[in-house]
């Protein structure tokens, strides 16, 4: 029985006995001690009861998850189809159990995103299942006939057993968290060694019964996962603190020499000498010690708390301007970190670039670097404070936001141009797979269309890469949404080509065609999905405007080509324009069933109807100036229909420019006519004073940054500091999140003794549940109102778990109340962890409630009446 049951039971009984002798005495003070002791056991104890019976039912479905890992790690030694059967057999219903009960817990989660997570792993599973059994049967089919393709085949069938049991891996993982932070990235050096760690807890078990098993072969599923736990180790010690690296590293490097002498033995048949059993206890013994010095450098690492650049340009800015504000006061270097990966991302965006564009992006981050190594010299000599200083920090201020200019609109040109066409290779590759034998050529172009296709796939997930690092604005969930379909992009490609060489091997098998078909559904899924979540992440203005530009720039070499006579480039040209131009009509279609404004939707499908028509004759007119290049009738006629197409385009573009002024009133604070101009001022009477500049979110508690061992101050910071760039005058959204950052500092010096009573920390928690509860509503009035479907499912999701954790905070704080009396004790600390984390997520859900208000805010339906200023305060180095 878990201790939570014990706890509540002896404070029932404390209560009990409470109640009788109040019943004799009701002035009783041994009375009021146990009624004031049972009362905490029983809040402390009905919580801590609920924690573990949740807990409990997650490690059913992890159980449960790890029966499916288990099941896939033998689909490498599946070799008949009776094996093939049986194996099918005892997966589908542990697979359907598991589909079943993740889906059922996603729904009692409070935080969106690990909903999304978890449903997104479990449709990769439901997809990837049938793929792998179909993987395996071509494989079985193969290798019974010892022909051709085997090696492709069995790594189809290894891809897709591997992708499977990372799904699930990753559904384990996140069924284990009870926290959501949205500064916590999956590239951050800590998240990688916990999943590293995970996998390592996974494998560790397959390893060890393959150095128990003396008559187990070489490259099995055990030596397979002994390989792997020493691949992930080597992740781990890359992103440990130094001495834990050198240790992991050295017994990763003992290991797998070890392992190389002991599998040499057993391949030449000495698997059971005395040497062979001396070498596999010895590698238990390490492989043991390897992965609790692992699980030990994790918690080390977390404790640590060192802090790390950020994975996008957006928030590589933030941290570069925190450093900037104050250059005397830098985070061990992690704003000049920071600077410097700007510079670097800014660098590789300019490699695909030519002309112009490039010189201006490498010239700003040549100018940027010089000025950060200016200033941190300064800094390291003590002059950070100097007039000198500041004056360089205004100036590189500037020309970060310059550089951050400049590589959005080239991300947004790498967006028109790298993915135009992703159709064609794709269809010209399943073609040539899919060629008659005795064709032509056959195997040349499949060599020649396959490379196509990796090119494009490599050049597609690059692009998206940079567009999640520098085009995304740090937005966390689509970054990491680009990163992840970029590697899975990447990550198909090879295992497409090679099921599209064994369907050409076996054009007659029924099981080969059927695979190819499975690969070919899911890589175009991928690319599409990429090519989307690419233009979610770009500007749609922009993109118009880019767009635009090209079909212009494709027009000016269509001309050039008609005149030098080149028939074949007219041609190229034109269908580049044709294709661009149904990119636009593409993402306006995106835009218009994304939108409930019906004037925006009208207006901009009239102008998509006009650009549609102009397609087809401009490909037509090319057609007739291709057949007689001289024919200057058909060559003003395509002049005609090129202009018409361009004049299209910007009909949409127009049509997408959103009016950010409502009735007559800017949403970022200013009017729509400006005021009269003062008069100069004359005679001797001097001009009125101004007024003092607006300090409304000035506040004594938040003039020093918090220590690290204030973590619920420091969530309160984190608000304060998000919310302080905007004005509260006419937003009472940010007036509200500045109040709920001020009681929650509060509530941080009344948990840690600060002065307070109990009474006092529990009509503060009230107050934080009542300004969670004004936060929501705002933002839920604002939600009403944005004619954007994307930006008002994101508002909702955001706020709708700020009451909740409010409502828990309250509780929380009662129970901690309690235990004001008694600090030191198990029970007290364990009280105080749970309110900081419930503390910190509320901050957290605040922050994104805010951010998402902001960008909100411009689309809200001009009759609405609402009127949220959001008036962007100046740092100092603006003024």
């Amino acid at each position: 029985m878990p201790p939570a049951l014990y706890r509540v039971e002896s404070a029932a009984k404390l209560l009990e006995e409470a109640a009788a002798l109040i019943k004799e005495d009701a002035y009783s003070v041994p009375a009021r001690k146990k009624l004031i002791e049972g009362s905490r056991g029983i809040l402390q104890g009905t919580s801590s009861l609920l924690l573990c019976f949740d807990e409990a039912e997650v490690r059913k479905i992890v159980q449960q998850c790890k029966k499916v890992i288990d099941y896939l790690s033998v689909a490498e030694v599946i070799e008949s189809m009776e094996d093939l059967v049986q194996f099918v057999k005892d997966l589908s219903p542990c697979l359907t159990k598991v589909s079943r009960e993740v889906d059922c817990r996603q729904k009692e989660l409070t935080h969106q995103v690990h909903r999304e997570i978890l449903l997104r792993c479990l449709e990769q599973v439901k997809t990837l299942a049938p793929i792998l059994i179909c993987s395996m049967k071509i494989f079985i089919q193969i290798a019974s006939h010892a022909g051709k393709g085997i090696e492709e085949a069995s790594e189809n069938r290894n891809y897709l057993a591997g992708r499977m049991s990372d799904e699930i891996q990753e559904i384990i993982r996140v069924l284990q968290l009870t926290t959501y932070d949205e500064e916590e990235w999956d590239a951050d050096d800590l998240t990688v060694v916990k999943k590293a760690a995970g996998v390592i807890d996974s494998k560790l078990q397959a390893a060890l019964d393959w150095l128990e098993d003396s008559n187990a072969l070489r490259g099995g599923v055990g030596e397979k996962s002994l390989r792997n736990i020493l691949e992930m180790s080597n992740r781990v010690a890359e992103r440990a603190l130094p001495e834990d690296a050198e240790m992991i590293s050295k017994h990763v490097s003992e290991i797998s020499s070890l392992t190389d002498a002991l599998g040499e033995l057993r391949a030449d048949g000495k698997g059971n000498t005395p040497q062979a059993e001396g070498l596999a206890r010895s590698l238990k013994g390490k492989l043991v010690e390897l992965s609790k010095l692992v699980n030990s450098s994790v918690q080390r690492a977390e404790r640590s708390g060192v802090s790390q650049p950020a994975h996008t340009v957006q928030g590589r800015l933030e941290q570069a301007r925190k450093w900037l504000t104050n250059p005397t006061m830098d985070n061990a270097g992690l704003g000049q970190q920071a600077i410097g990966l700007i510079v670097a991302e800014g660098k590789r965006v300019a490699e695909g670039l030519a002309g112009e564009n490039r010189t201006e992006i490498i010239s700003l981050c040549n100018q940027v670097d010089s000025l950060s190594r200016q200033l941190g010299d300064l800094c390291r000599s003590g002059q950070g404070h100097q007039p000198q200083a500041q004056a360089v920090a205004r100036l590189l201020s500037q020309k970060l936001d310059e550089l951050k200019q400049k590589i959005q609109g080239a991300l947004v040109g790498r967006v028109v141009e790298d993915l135009v066409d992703i159709v064609t290779p794709l269809k010209q590759f399943t073609e040539a797979v899919t060629a008659p034998e005795g064709t032509p050529n056959r195997e040349k172009t499949f060599n020649e269309k396959a490379q196509a296709l990796v090119d494009l796939s490599s050049q597609a997930a690059q692009t998206a890469r940079l567009v999640a690092a520098g085009g995304s604005n740090g937005n966390k969930k689509l970054a990491e949404s680009l990163i992840g379909v970029a590697a899975q992009v990447e990550s198909l490609t090879p295992q497409l080509v090679s099921a599209g060489r064994i369907r050409m091997t076996y054009p007659e098998q029924k099981a080969a065609d059927e695979h190819f078909e499975n690969l070919r559904r899911q890589y175009a899924e991928c690319l599409h999905r990429l090519r989307g979540l690419c233009d979610e992440a770009t500007d749609v203005a922009a993109f118009m405007k880019q767009s635009e530009e090209a079909i212009k720039a494709q027009s000016n070499m269509c001309e050039d080509s008609i005149n030098g006579k080149q028939a074949l480039k007219l041609v190229e040209g034109t269908s580049t324009m044709a294709r661009l131009a149904n990119r636009v009509l593409m993402v306006a279609k995106q835009e218009t069933e994304n939108s409930e404004d019906p004037q925006y939707i009208q207006k901009l499908r009239g102008a998509m109807s006009n650009l549609q028509a102009a397609v087809t004759p401009l490909v037509q007119d090319a057609k007739c100036v291709a057949l007689d290049i001289k024919d200057q009738k058909a060559i003003s006629k395509w002049r005609e229909s090129s202009q018409a197409l361009i004049e299209s385009v910007g009909q949409v573009r127009r049509g997408v420019t959103m009016d950010d002024t409502i009735n007559g009133f800017d949403q970022y604070g200013q009017d729509a006519t400006a005021p009269p101009r003062p008069p100069l001022p004359g005679g001797e009477i001097p001009p009125p004073r101004p007024p003092p500049p607006e300090t409304d979110d000035e506040d004594e508690t938040f003039r020093q940054a918090p220590k690290s061992n204030q973590p619920i101050m420091v969530a309160a910071h984190g608000l304060h500091e998000e919310v302080k760039q905007w004005s509260s005058k006419d937003n009472d959204l940010v007036k509200a999140a500045k109040r709920m950052a001020s009681l929650m500092a509060r509530l941080s010096q009344l948990v840690r003794g600060e002065g307070g009573n109990k009474r006092d920390l529990i009509a503060c928690a009230k107050e934080i549940a009542e300004a969670s509860e004004e936060v929501t509503r705002l933002a839920k009035d604002l939600a009403r109102q944005c004619t954007d479907k994307r930006m008002r499912t994101n508002l909702l999701q955001v706020c709708e778990r700020i009451p909740t954790i409010g409502t828990q905070l309250k509780i929380l704080s009662t129970v901690k109340a309690t235990m004001l009396g008694a600090q030191g004790t198990e029970e007290d600390q364990e009280a105080t962890d749970m309110l900081v984390g419930n503390a910190q997520n509320l901050m957290q859900s605040v922050k994104e409630t805010v951010r998402a208000a902001e960008a909100a805010s411009i689309k809200i339906r001009t009759e609405s009446g609402i009127r949220l200023r959001w008036i962007r305060r100046q740092p100092w180095y603006q003024y």
